[in-house]
């Protein structure tokens, strides 16, 4: 729904004070002041619903673009403790039941875990629904452009239009997403803009028409706040979907990362307390756990890839939550987890 809209029912429901001192007595007057108030007091419930859905949303999703920044940006001390192993061999890819993790690749390792730094760098005093814009985009690519970006001066919430797509902006399609950097705030911008038109005109206008025009105007607005209603319940609606995706997400990006964690410790324990530096020397169980370290790497770099909301171009369409890449991602997290024996 155009924003002129959203604002048209403000200006609307900001005439009722000028109507009030104009005209007394008439029984039409009486009915169209008690629809404005009316429309007015519900259109003020339902952009305060809208803010609460967008904060909690935003709320949801910074922690998981957050929570994937971190994981990212952790890579960088498996490299460090990997890269110390001689003769290691060249781990074959996994690739099973549809699921496929590369072989470790240092060089991109490095790039990502720098890049995340980057981007978390930035995040501590940008705006609400930044870290969220990453994860939207895909934590994964963001963090690679970051680190191209980094030293041009580009500000973090401008990467591409990705910190842009918070849950809002997420939620109103192409058009919106043109805003790049400057749809952080479109929520506030809605909610202010219609503020503002009526702080405008309430007491500045007298409505000096008949009961029958002011009726209609009155029927007008109420027509109009249900319209903004509708287009603020699919809006809700679509926040509390992608609310509920990011929470879904980041539980099963946790459960692999902890077990990561694990298996992270214990090569650092081989080979910086233990000294062992030689592949040679690794037993069967240290090369086991060792290749399955550098697979869980890839699974939680691919993880990171994905995007939560797939963006359109057309001013006209909606963007969408990406639930196949989203359940296929899951999917194939749980099943790599069973198929190599591996618990939190």
């Amino acid at each position: 729904m155009p924003l002129p809209l959203i604002l048209g029912i403000g200006a609307a429901v900001a005439g009722v004070a000028g109507v009030g001192t104009g005209i007394h007595g008439a029984a039409k007057m009486k009915e169209a002041n008690d629809t404005m108030k009316s429309s007015e007091r519900r259109h003020e419930q339902n952009l305060k619903r809208f803010e609460k859905q967008n904060e909690v949303t935003n709320r949801d999703m910074d922690a998981l673009g957050k929570l994937e920044l971190e994981i990212l940006n952790s890579f960088q001390e498996f490299s460090d403790v990997f890269e110390k192993i001689k003769n290691r061999p060249m781990f074959k890819p996994y690739s099973k039941n549809g699921i496929s993790i590369p072989d470790y690749n240092g060089e991109k390792i490095k790039e990502v875990s720098v890049g995340a730094g980057v981007l978390l760098g930035g995040i501590g005093g940008a705006a609400a629904g930044t870290a969220g814009g990453f994860a939207a985009a895909g934590a994964t690519t963001a963090a690679v452009m970051a680190l191209g970006t980094a030293s041009t001066g580009t500000a973090i919430a401008s990467l591409s239009g990705a910190a842009a797509t918070n849950a809002t902006l997420a939620a109103l399609g192409g058009g919106a997403i043109a805003a790049g950097g400057g749809g952080m705030a479109l929520g506030t911008t809605i909610l202010g803009a219609a503020t503002l038109g009526v702080g405008l005109l309430v007491g500045g206008i007298i409505f000096n028409v008949t009961g029958s025009s002011l009726s209609e105007k009155a029927d007008e607005a109420y027509s109009q706040m249900l319209r903004a209603e509708k287009e603020i319940d699919r809006i809700c609606s679509y926040m509390r979907d992608l609310s509920q995706e990011a929470e879904r997400y980041i539980r099963s990006l946790s459960k692999v990362n902890e077990i990561y964690k694990t298996h992270i410790q214990h090569l650092k324990y081989m080979v910086n307390v233990e000294h062992k530096t030689d592949w040679n020397n690794y037993d069967l169980d240290e090369r086991l756990s060792t290749e399955n370290t550098s697979l869980l790497v890839g699974l939680l770099y691919n993880m990171c890839k994905v995007e939560l909301v797939l963006q359109t171009h057309n001013e006209d369409e909606t963007n969408t939550i990406n639930y196949a890449d989203i359940d296929k991602s899951i999917s194939g997290a749980r099943q790599f987890l069973r198929d190599k024996g591996l618990t939190a």
